[in-house]
């Protein structure tokens, strides 16, 4: 391969962005410039979805009219429950998110207004929507009836309630709503520049969020935390993880959860989340998962030098919370519909058409033979 050719955008800089950044000083991913671990401690997920929509932490005033706004769009219109209805049980909850959004596009009066006023309107209808839509799937698969969204409780508690019909215990709200917290916004990861890629188009934000939840799908990028509770199901108990471990490295398979593009050094979600899964896991007393998890974690890094990232506490935490595996990224998604809107209107505010070159390599210029002499 040519030096001058970058697999990937490897090491590329293609824009300039406000939203994010992992500053290797504090060895933190920072929202808008708040530590993503300070946010998980002191704030609740609906006060960073509003720092990184709005690009400041809201006063109690400005938190009160968010949440008022976006408990107020929660519910779905009659056809999109009926399409939901409809869909084939089978179906994998990240194209359900992904078709819902599409029709959230097609039903909203403001879809071809791209302004920053109404794609702010749009996000966060977006954001209260989507929820709704995958508890609505999650009932509907398991052949119970859909559960309305309630206004008095906030977004943590109101997926488990839509998807179970009660809210858990007050430390596993909080755990949830962490996830939720380190899974809102990633810089230019692979989904966020789809975003941003068919918003330069000008395209509207349903679409380009409909394109980013394709992106996510990937078991390289949001399907990840999926793929470790695979793994994990797999291994069984810890008394195997030392064995499946070593197995899996001699025969040079990729062991999920490990790694990252961006972080060298372990991914700094990584230490929030696992202490929020070891929470989970002694208050559920299910201790075989964090078990695992440091034996998994422990040789990976002697043997390879190799991080988790955060889908690795992640997947487990979900899965003692009683969650299926497949919805495990549409939880991503419905906090990535923060930072991914954020992304589209900054893309808005200073937009140029993305379209990056290629390098040909196939047959030189050839002469069209007629069909008779081929």
């Amino acid at each position: 391969m040519s030096d001058d050719i970058k697999k990937g955008l490897l090491g590329i800089v293609v824009d300039e962005t406000e939203v994010s950044k992992v500053m290797p000083e504090i060895n933190s991913l920072t929202y808008r410039g708040y530590a993503a671990q300070d946010l998980c401690e002191y704030c609740r997920f609906e006060e960073v979805a509003y720092l990184i929509l709005n690009k400041d932490l809201p006063n109690t005033i400005q938190l009160r009219k968010f949440e008022k706004e976006e408990k107020n769009n929660r519910d779905l219109s009659k056809d999109l429950y009926s399409i939901i209805k409809k869909m084939p049980k089978k179906s994998h909850p990240m194209d359900v998110a992904r078709t819902a959004v599409s029709i959230m596009g097609l039903e909203d009066k403001e879809t071809t207004d791209s302004s920053e006023e109404a794609n702010m309107r749009k996000a966060i209808r977006i954001l209260a929507k989507t929820p709704t839509a995958l508890a609505a799937f999650y009932r509907i698969r398991k052949g119970k009836n859909i559960i309305k969204p309630k206004k008095n409780l906030n977004i943590a508690e109101n997926f488990f309630y839509m998807c179970f019909g009660k809210v858990p215990q007050k430390e596993i709200v909080k755990a949830f709503d962490v996830s939720l917290i380190l899974y809102a916004e990633h810089s230019f990861n692979v989904s966020t520049f789809t975003a941003r890629t068919i918003t330069s188009s000008l395209s509207d934000i349903h679409g380009a969020i409909t394109g980013a939840i394709a992106s996510l799908k990937g078991p390289l990028h949001g399907g990840a935390n999926e793929e470790v509770m695979h793994m994990m199901n797999k291994i069984k108990s810890p008394n195997n993880a030392l064995k499946w471990i070593n197995n899996a490295l001699d025969k040079k398979e990729v062991v999920m959860g490990f790694g990252h593009r961006v972080y060298k050094s372990g991914d700094s979600r990584v230490p929030t989340m696992k202490h929020y899964m070891f929470k989970v896991a002694k208050l559920l007393n299910k201790d075989k998962y964090p078990k695992m998890y440091e034996i998994l974690e422990n040789e990976m890094l002697s043997k390879k030098n190799i991080h988790p990232n955060v889908d690795f506490p992640c997947g487990p935490t979900y899965y003692m919370m009683g969650i299926d595996i497949d919805f495990y990224t549409p939880i991503f998604v419905m906090s990535r519909i923060t930072g991914w809107s954020a992304h589209i209107m900054e893309q808005h505010a200073s937009n140029k058409l993305i379209r990056p070159l290629s390098k040909y390599k196939g047959e030189e210029v050839r002469e069209v033979m007629l069909l008779n002499q081929r």
